[in-house]
């Protein structure tokens, strides 16, 4: 076997990283915006943190949908960077802008009119439900007022590292961080003549620090104009067909996503309901200490978007293919190495969450375990994920997600959750069982060679003045 053939040169990975590590850093920052709540609310108490983290899960599929234009985005804009096509960079930056925004507008209305009702679901029959949808009620009324500024810092931040600029968009979450611990650190507890507002005053900090990194992004691209930035006055000018184009791929994603985020609430419904707050703040704290780790997937996305899609936009198709290959091997080393850190990141439980009770930190640490486990799986994964979209190929998404979320990893959830009395994380470890079927289908679809395109020779687009 030629090693080469299957793993990049030294020089090669440490491109890669030059992109990956500021955008996991930055990730990890901006994610802290929401982590750091959960933090410091565990002070508070199971029932008041798992208010907290049942409406953060609500949030995540608001992160997944927008998320999901972003990356459809990210598909024509890595490419027009690559053929150096400032038009397409602005284009892709308006659809990215005007889909976002109509996503934010659904999101709110649904948390304003319903917002009980929609917690009460994850809950499910937990037998602390009242005190928990009581909580993340308090905590949703107010957070909701950062589902516009999460859009704007989502899309300008998204387009920079898709261009390759990734230190900007990692400076300004240092800044959004800082701000919401500040303010979390006043509101929650009282402190500086504050009034104690628990977990309202996290929800308020989070809104400050979303507004603060709103702005600054703003400042940045003004100050400093990248390509795709567009005036106002300029941001209804839109190339239909191009809109068109990505909306059509943004959708086929959106159902391969929402398959799978719909699964993931489904399973958090159900094990919910097998205790009491013990089990949400547990899991909840599990989540809280694995997303740190699941920053590689980030990373792994944008550099693999960068490195092949860009290649793609110069139509050099074999070095593309090559490339791909050696980022997807590539990402599974780095797999097996976010698990052992993971493995180890068990002993933060008891510093961490020491004001949890007991049995939340039992669940907590046996949640780690379980995902330490499959980390390898997931690496791998992603990149095939992220290998397929760097050239635009969105069906081999609805293939892999669809079809094992729905035939699969549902009805798994719904057969373990009537025929045993399996706790949460042993359900969780036998569902995922499915996602080594992912990896195959994936392999399968990539071997079609849909994603070896390159976009930007598709669209003549209308000329306009910069």
């Amino acid at each position: 076997m030629n090693i080469r053939n299957h793993f990049g040169s030294a020089a090669f990975y440490k491109s890669a990283l030059t992109i990956a590590v500021p955008v996991m850093l930055q990730s990890l920052l901006q994610t802290m915006v929401s982590l750091i709540d959960n933090f410091m609310v565990a002070g508070l108490g199971d029932v008041k943190m798992s208010g907290v983290n049942v409406t953060n899960q609500l949030l995540f599929v608001f992160f997944v949908a927008l998320n999901t234009l972003t990356s459809a985005g990210g598909m024509f804009m890595s490419q027009f960077n690559g053929a150096k096509d400032s038009r397409g960079m602005q284009q892709t930056f308006r659809f990215k802008l005007h889909t976002a925004g109509f996503l934010a507008l659904v999101a709110t209305l649904v948390c304003i009119l319903f917002p009980r009702d929609i917690i009460g679901i994850l809950v499910n029959t937990n037998t602390a439900r009242e005190g928990i949808v009581s909580e993340g009620a308090d905590y949703l009324a107010i957070i909701v007022l950062t589902f516009f500024p999460i859009v704007i810092s989502g899309v300008i931040g998204s387009s920079l590292r898709e261009t390759g600029k990734v230190r900007a968009p990692l400076v300004i979450s240092v800044i959004a961080t800082l701000i919401n611990t500040f303010f979390n650190w006043v509101f929650i507890y009282g402190n500086l003549g504050a009034p104690r507002l628990e977990v309202r005053g996290a929800a308020i900090a989070t809104v400050i620090a979303r507004l603060a990194e709103m702005a600054i992004f703003y400042a940045y691209i003004r100050a400093t104009k990248p390509a795709f930035y567009s005036r106002i006055t300029q941001l209804f000018s839109v190339d239909l067909g191009l809109f068109l184009n990505i909306l059509r791929k943004s959708g086929i994603i959106f159902i391969s996503e929402m398959s799978w985020v719909l699964t993931e609430t489904v399973m958090t419904a159900v094990y919910n309901g097998r205790g009491g707050a013990e089990i949400v703040s547990g899991m909840a704290a599990g989540w809280t200490i694995a997303n740190l780790f699941f920053l590689v997937f980030a990373g792994i996305h944008t550099s693999i978007g960068v490195i092949v899609g860009g290649t793609l936009g110069r139509n050099e198709i074999d070095e593309a293919r090559s490339k791909a290959r050696w980022m997807r091997n590539g990402s599974l080393v780095i797999g097996f190495v976010v698990a052992l850190l993971e493995v180890g990141s068990v002993v933060l439980v008891p510093l961490v969450f020491g004001n949890l009770s007991a049995g939340s930190r039992l669940v907590t640490r046996n949640l780690l375990w379980v995902i330490a486990f499959y980390m390898p799986v997931w690496t791998y994964l992603n990149a095939q994920f992220a290998t397929a979209r760097s050239g635009g190929d969105a069906i081999m998404g609805a293939w892999v997600d669809v079809s094992v979320n729905t035939l699969l990893f549902l009805p798994g959830i719904f057969v373990l959750a009537l025929l045993t009395d399996f706790g949460p994380i042993t359900m969780y470890a036998i569902v995922k069982v499915t996602d080594f079927i992912k990896v195959g289908i994936a392999a399968w679809q990539l071997r079609k060679e849909r994603w070896l395109k390159n976009l930007t020779t598709q669209h003549v687009l209308k000329g306009e003045s910069a």
